[in-house]
């Protein structure tokens, strides 16, 4: 129960100076449950039977070490999942294939006027789409930071977890989509360091080391053991930042 009531106090002050950490602490004897949205293009949205999303695997781990949380979003996963311990699964969630950070972008702001508000969010392969469709990769940076913006807006004390992304499949990854890639994973850092405030803590994650292609169903979307190994990643920073 101590896991549950200290998540988003943890999550938000674990990387905050010590000077900081009385600041805004959320009451603990409120065990609301802790809305999490997960948010970006099809490795969220998911495609049963074809290729996976990490949520449901995320789900499940963190019902079995007693996380108390909802998943938001306006998007609902019609696909079929087993149920765990008689409990369906939670299939809201902010993710829309082949969108680009310009597309999330636009759309946030609405999206989240019509959601309860989210205490952590968890950005997925952020320019991912951009880099696919040869699009700007300063204007990728610049979008994702004002993405990071409005969220913080929305809710100043948010949790938001980005991800150092897995890359798409050998046989496609040019030169040019390599370069993307790597300067994302260091230009990621930057974004965590740079937007993190004393109330509003920014967690980069690395789903990049350890991934190969044996964990993808195609060229960029995982199959099974591709989204057990993302929602691992998540799991393992989620139990860190509560030690």
């Amino acid at each position: 129960m101590k896991k549950l009531l200290l998540l988003s106090t943890l999550l938000i002050f674990s990387c905050s100076n010590d000077s900081e950490r009385n600041n805004d602490i959320p009451n603990p004897n409120n065990s609301s449950s802790i809305k999490i949205m997960p948010l970006g293009a099809s490795r969220v949205e998911g495609g049963r039977p074809n290729y996976e999303s990490y949520r449901f695997y995320l789900w499940k781990n963190l019902k079995e070490n007693n996380f108390v949380f909802d998943f938001v979003g306006t998007q609902y996963d019609e696909a079929i999942y087993p149920s765990l311990n008689g409990e369906d699964f939670d299939v809201d969630h902010e993710g829309r294939g082949g969108w680009t950070s310009g597309d999330i972008l636009e759309g946030l702001d609405d999206w989240l006027d019509q959601l309860e508000t989210p205490d952590v969010v968890l950005i997925s392969s952020p320019g991912g789409n951009d880099g696919l469709e040869s699009l700007s990769f300063f204007q990728a940076v610049s979008n994702i930071n004002f993405i990071i913006d409005i969220l913080q807006e929305n809710n100043p004390s948010v949790t938001i977890i980005i991800e150092q992304m897995a890359p798409a499949h050998s046989d496609i990854m040019t030169v040019e989509l390599t370069n993307f890639f790597y300067q994302m994973q260091q230009e990621v850092l930057n974004i965590s360091t740079n937007k993190s405030t004393a109330s509003s803590n920014v967690i980069p994650v690395n789903m990049y080391t350890g991934f190969t292609d044996n964990l993808l169903a195609d060229d960029v979307h995982y199959n099974i053991d591709g989204a057990k190994f993302i929602a691992e990643r998540y799991l393992e920073l989620f139990l860190n930042e509560i030690i």
